[in-house]
């Protein structure tokens, strides 16, 4: 029975260690992404009421391609921007969407994906496109040349 018990966990584990966290705080991700010298992914998105940005999580980020990429390579914010009251967000997280989307997302397109590197500094943008997530990895890497 302990046998049992500990391969269990040990496979808990691995897919918890596997899974690349998502950050909801900018200020969060950019202390990770100055210690980890990384860029951030920075996704905005309407997740439950913008079409595209559904398709965005589902194929792309959700996807293997994606996850196994960017766990060595991101970090990952996501401000997201429900219009459902049961999805609504504390103020204190509305606010610093509103803020970020003033800077990074002036245009107010749905779903935007920014490539910041450590500095703030934006690389490059995109939105979603009905391609491979291997393709769509591919892109976001090209933004950081």
């Amino acid at each position: 029975m302990k046998k049992v018990i500990l391969t269990g966990l040990l496979i808990l584990i691995s897919f918890v260690g596997y899974s690349q966290e998502w950050h909801t705080n900018f200020d969060n991700a950019m202390a990770d992404a100055k210690n980890e010298n990384k860029n951030i992914v920075m996704v905005f998105a309407g997740s439950d009421w913008c079409a595209p940005c559904m398709k965005l999580e589902k194929y792309i980020l959700e996807s293997d391609d994606f996850k196994n990429y960017a766990k060595d390579h991101w970090v990952l914010l996501k401000l997201d921007f429900p219009k459902r009251k049961k999805n609504k967000l504390s103020d204190e997280q509305q606010l610093q969407n509103d803020k970020l989307a003033e800077k990074y997302n002036k245009k107010g397109y749905f779903p935007l994906v920014v490539m910041l590197d450590k500095n703030t500094t934006v690389l490059g943008e995109t939105g979603y496109k009905k391609v491979t997530s291997q393709e769509y990895v591919n892109e976001l890497i090209a933004l950081e040349k």
